[in-house]
């Protein structure tokens, strides 16, 4: 702390207080809030009050219809879900802790890893390290890339095409892209077709940071042509229903995108451009250690891997 920041009563910061200006925040009402707490809501307003006085501003405007967080409201509001968040997996790790559970890996990974291959692995993974909790969070490309340099993630699945400097990475596996079309498309139809033949179409895909999405930006700009992004959603499922209704066409990783092509009874095609032929890779942070983390990348690396020196350093 600086020597001239001001000082805190953090005693006065207890858990009950802390929850009530979360919730304050989200649900735009102290009665709201109040009743979620179990508290009166003369109570719930003196700890609003006594928390404003520790901090030395207001932290909520009131109004008619409720309360809306001050800019201050909002800086408390966000430390503070972090802080029930981390007292909440303080909570359950030592709970795993008790049922025989000694290490929690953190595994932050891109869309196409989990629909494409991470579920049957890490089932797998779970029956013969019961030992070992995985904790799995889905992100984009470029978010599980700065989940592990910030430290938030202990091991990354992400599609190549993110700068990985300072990271430690490996194959993890190989997917191709197909184009996803409507039943009556005219694209429809046998052998590869460039992909500068589509661009004349809507296009749905993924949101914005995703490796897909990126690619399809890049390969247009080479063509010369713009990328005509009708929709954007989070999920390859998403993306197939929107294609179905006929509201575009969609470019989405093979081995995900049959079983809904199938479903939906979609067509798909293959691309003849090189760069459909991706590599997914499994990184940590440039000279992690952690032996939990280190066997489970074993465990999740392209069998090739494994018989090569381990991981890859970018200087």
């Amino acid at each position: 702390m600086s020597p001239g920041a001001p000082r805190y009563n953090l005693a006065r910061f207890d858990l009950v207080s802390i929850r009530l200006v979360v919730d304050c925040v989200q649900q735009g009402s102290l009665s709201a809030a109040a009743r979620e707490a179990h508290l009166a809501l003369a109570a719930a307003s003196r700890r609003i009050r006594e928390l404003e006085d520790a901090v030395g501003e207001p932290l909520f405007e009131r109004h008619g219809r409720g309360v809306l967080p001050t800019a201050a409201g909002r800086v408390f509001a966000r430390h503070a879900l972090g802080l029930l968040q981390n007292l909440e997996q303080l909570g359950s790790e030592l709970a795993d802790l008790r049922s025989g559970v000694v290490k929690h890996v953190r595994l932050c990974a891109s869309t196409a890893a989990i629909n494409e291959f991470l579920p049957p692995l890490l089932a797998r993974y779970a029956k013969l390290q019961q030992g070992v909790r995985v904790e799995l969070e889905e992100q984009v490309s470029s978010n599980v890339v700065a989940a592990l340099r910030e430290g938030s993630a202990d091991l990354g699945v992400f599609v190549e095409g993110v700068e990985t400097q300072g990271l430690d990475w490996r194959v993890f596996r190989h997917d191709e892209l197909v184009l996803v079309l409507p039943a009556r498309h005219a694209l429809v139809g046998r052998g590869a077709v460039p992909f500068a033949a589509a661009l004349e179409e809507d296009w749905i895909s993924l949101s914005d940071g995703a490796a897909l999405l990126q690619k399809q930006h890049e390969a247009a700009h080479a063509a010369g042509k713009p990328l005509k992004l009708r929709m954007q959603v989070r999920s390859f499922d998403a993306v197939c229903h929107l294609v179905a209704s006929g509201l575009g066409i969609a470019l989405l990783p093979k081995t995900a995108a049959l079983p809904m092509v199938g479903a939906m009874k979609l067509r798909w095609r293959a691309l003849a451009d090189p760069w459909a032929q991706r590599r997914l890779l499994l990184a940590t942070r440039a000279g992690a250690q952690d032996p939990a983390v280190a066997a489970l990348a074993d465990f999740l690396a392209e069998p090739s891997q494994n018989a090569k020196a381990r991981g890859r350093k970018e200087q």
